[in-house]
Formats: structure tokens, C-alpha cells, sequence
């Protein structure tokens, strides 16, 4: 299935996406694509649905963050080893953990604006893994029937507030509409392996992030055991992966955001997304 949040931001209500690719409204069977919806018994409900018998919603409504009331976003510093060379550091000998505020998350082709005082906003496209069941110390082999499914995120950076004013890496990663998710959340039995998604990202045209899930360090199963070790993972939280190379950071010159531009990004099988970046107060 293919599982989105429609509408309004705020009032988003849950969709999914049908065989035609049309869009059809979940609000009669479910509040919110969110919490125990995504549990396995949550899903089996849905997919049990007919969707030609739920109600089509016509027209392009705004498209929200596809997970709603988010817990907590898990980030991976540093998981691709090609991304790694270009950022001059070493694979790290463990995942590298960050947070993300969840007050970043926004939808996927709304306008990303650009922080008071940036001088270095990056974009960095991420194969983001939905949490289906509470994971707490779960055994590497076990750890994948823990996810729900899968979405984009664009883990939008400020590298000046990230790297160079102390402290940790949260400051740069935490901008309001800094986190564009979705457009959908693809349940896992779609994604035969989420080690093998080729993703992409242009902006204005230009094609900068051209990579794959395959160059992972750290990949989707051992994450969810590792980062369980550390934190319990509840129904709707969301580990980011890391990104492939080609940000703007690793340009030569370096290269990074103004107002004014265009963002496209995709993961195979999961969608794109299209954000414009504005001024902050915008």
C-alpha cells in the first residue's frame, strides 16, 4: 500500500493511493496515517479494504508529511561510504546519531524556507524507514519485522549552524520545514530490499545526488537493532538513513541554497518530491 496525509497543514486527513494512482480518503476508516495504523495489525485492516469503495478525492490537495503526530526523527550521520570520502571523515566504526526536531517535518512539496542568517543550507535526499512496532533491545534478525514501510525525506542542512557553532549537530538539521516526508509511506512488503533503491536529487535542473541505498554502511536491518540498543522505538517514529553523495557541501566550490530555487528528489518505488526554497519570513 501506499499510505498519505492530505489537506490543509494541520488538518491533514489519511489517503491512500489506489491501483490507478488515484487518490482515495481514509478519514471514514482510520483518524490519522499514524500510532497503532501502523502496526501490523493496523495495516492488515487497511489493506483488507477495497479501495474502489472508499470515497475519491478529486483534484492535487497539498500532500502532508505522509506519518502524522511523529515521535521522534532518528537521523544516520556519515552511512555511505561514498559520502563519507566526499565530507573528507572516516566510515564511522558505528552509526552516527543525531535528531532531527520533530516541529521540522513539513510535506513534501511545500516550500522550504531558509533560516535568519544562513549562509550554507544544504540538501541531502534520505531513505526514511516508519516504525510499525515498539522495538526495544530487538535482535538483528528480528529487527525488520519492527518496520511499517518506507518513505523520502529530505534532510535539509544548515552547515554554518551545524558545523561551525558548537555543540551538536542538531542545531543545523532542526529549521522549521527543514524535514519534507513523504509523499508516501510504502509498506514494507513493496520494498522487496531496501538495499537496492537507486535516489536522486536535482535542484534547478541540475542533477547533484545521483546514488544508491547499496552504498548504505549501515543498512536498514542493523539500524533498527542498533538504534534499539540505545532508545525504544515506538509506532511512527522515523530513522532517516543518510545520504548518498553530492550534497552541496562536497561541491568544488561549494555550493548551497538561495531563495528562489528548486528542489526534485526520488527514490525508486517511493515517489518524488518538489520543493521551492523561500525567504524565512516568506
Amino acid at each position: 500500500m501506499k499510505l498519505l496525509r492530505y489537506g490543509p497543514a494541520g488538518s491533514e486527513k489519511p489517503g491512500l493511493l489506489d491501483a490507478e494512482g488515484g487518490l482515495r480518503d481514509l478519514s471514514g476508516e482510520v483518524a490519522d496515517i499514524a500510532g497503532d495504523v501502523l502496526t501490523s495489525d493496523g495495516l492488515a485492516r487497511l489493506a483488507a479494504l477495497d479501495p474502489a469503495a472508499l470515497p475519491r478525492v478529486d483534484g492535487s490537495p497539498r500532500l502532508g508529511a505522509c506519518v502524522g503526530d511523529v515521535g521522534k526523527m532518528i537521523c544516520v550521520g556519515l552511512n555511505y561510504a561514498d559520502h563519507a570520502a566526499e565530507s573528507g571523515m572516516p566510515v564511522p566504526p558505528e552509526p552516527v546519531l543525531f535528531f532531527k526536531a520533530t516541529s521540522a517535518i513539513c510535506g513534501p512539496n511545500d516550500n522550504v524556507r531558509i533560516p535568519r542568517g544562513s549562509s550554507k543550507t544544504d540538501w541531502e535526499v534520505e531513505l526514511g524507514v516508519v516504525i510499525g512496532r515498539e522495538a526495544r533491545y530487538v535482535d538483528e534478525a528480528d529487527a525488520m519485522d519492527h518496520v511499517a514501510g518506507y518513505c523520502i525525506v529530505n534532510d535539509m542542512s544548515e552547515r554554518a549552524f551545524q558545523i561551525e557553532r558548537s555543540g551538536q549537530w542538531v542545531k543545523g538539521k532542526s529549521a522549521d520545514t527543514f524535514g519534507p516526508t513523504g509523499p508516501w509511506l510504502v509498506t514494507r512488503d513493496e520494498v522487496s530490499d531496501p538495499q537496492d533503491l537507486a535516489m536522486w536529487l536535482e535542484v534547478d535542473g541540475h542533477r547533484y545526488q545521483d546514488g544508491s541505498t547499496q552504498t548504505m554502511v549501515y543498512g536498514v536491518q542493523h539500524l533498527v537493532h542498533y538504534i534499539s540498543q540505545f532508545m525504544s522505538l515506538q509506532p511512527g517514529d522515523i530513522i532517516s538513513t543518510g545520504t548518498p553523495p553530492g550534497v552541496g557541501m562536497g561541491q568544488k566550490p561549494q555550493v548551497y541554497l538561495r531563495e528562489g530555487q528548486v528542489m526534485e528528489l526520488g527514490i525508486t518505488g517511493l515517489g518524488t518530491q518538489r520543493q521551492q526554497t523561500v525567504a524565512w519570513d516568506a
